[in-house]
């Protein structure tokens, strides 16, 4: 190279850092917003859980189209397949409007998902304790007709004793027959027979949970003495005749839940209001009157089991 020529400069340079471009801050980015979706996301489900159905229905009907118009011309653009009239130059339909009723969100209850769950339980033991009661009822029954049927003096008896599963409960009913009676003739004092058909039925139903209703009856022949005595103090005398029998064979006071006396306003022979069987008693066990579970039951969940045990017991020991 000649002494006076001018010297090249070459300058190189380096770039650091080329391979971390790609560990860069990009990332998070993308990361946050996804957190971010996903945090929107559930906020929603919670507030679609949380909302009550009625809130839920209101925004629906907000939201939702009032008509779907089903159009059988035109291609739907500015008229909307609607043609020009060519007499009056105006607007003519020519497509039908059809109101839809959408459906209610079914998402998002709130509250009332455990109402209804409770609902439900409720119902179920309502269910359970008619069946029992029920049960109850058939067994009584079964166990009355199975001790007159057992016992020799009282099998004449049968025909006067007439049980029947009524809306109002189980229906005990002594009758009268004729020729056999079951109290003295215009007065409220028991016979023998009739004292000791009430002992049958008091040993069945005095451990049993529901309230007694008792009411006498008579028939349609007048009866009157000289001190206004009729047919409607005859009745509820014989009534409070059967409570007083039942109290002294072990049927609690606070069972009895009404005494009435209906003298001949409610014949069991309508079409023959003289018969005797119109003379008669009513025993009825109330349906649905044995209360809620008590304290101790819903402490000891099989205590209920022990005193149905000890009722199937009381009844077997009648045979």
């Amino acid at each position: 190279m000649a002494e006076g020529a001018p010297q090249s400069i070459i300058i190189k340079k380096v770039k650091k850092g080329g391979h971390a471009a790609h560990h860069g801050g990009a990332w998070k980015i993308a990361y946050a917003d996804f957190v971010t979706a996903m945090m929107a996301f559930f906020l929603l489900l919670w507030l679609l859980n949380a909302v009550p159905q009625e809130s839920l229905e209101g925004i629906s009907n907000y939201f939702a189209p009032v008509s779907v118009s089903e159009s059988t011309s035109g291609s739907g653009g500015v008229l909307g397949g609607k043609v020009m009239s060519e007499e009056e130059a105006g607007i003519s339909e020519s497509s039908s409007s059809v109101t839809m009723d959408l459906p209610p969100p079914s998402a998002g209850s709130g509250g009332d998902d455990q109402a209804s769950a409770e609902d439900i339980a409720e119902d179920a033991a309502r269910e359970a304790m008619e069946a029992l009661e029920q049960q109850q009822f058939d067994e009584a029954q079964q166990k009355i007709i199975q001790a007159i049927e057992a016992d020799e003096t009282l099998s004449q008896l049968k025909d006067s004793l007439k049980m029947d599963d009524t809306p109002e409960g189980l229906r005990i009913q002594l009758l009268d027959q004729d020729g056999l009676p079951m109290f003295q003739s215009g007065g409220a004092t028991m016979l023998a027979h009739t004292r000791k058909v009430m002992a049958l039925v008091a040993k069945v139903i005095k451990n049993m949970p529901q309230q007694i209703s008792i009411s006498g009856h008579t028939d349609s022949v007048p009866f009157s003495d000289d001190h206004g005595y009729s047919n409607w103090e005859l009745s509820s005398d014989r009534a409070n005749s059967a409570r007083r029998e039942l109290m002294d064979d072990g049927v609690p006071y606070e069972r009895v839940s009404q005494v009435i006396g209906k003298a001949s306003t409610e014949p069991l022979m309508e079409d023959n209001p003289t018969h005797p069987s119109n003379r008669r008693l009513s025993i009825v066990l109330l349906r649905g009157s044995a209360g809620p579970l008590d304290a101790e039951e819903e402490i000891l969940p099989g205590l209920s089991d022990i005193k149905q045990k000890q009722l199937e017991d009381t009844l077997n020991s009648i045979e």
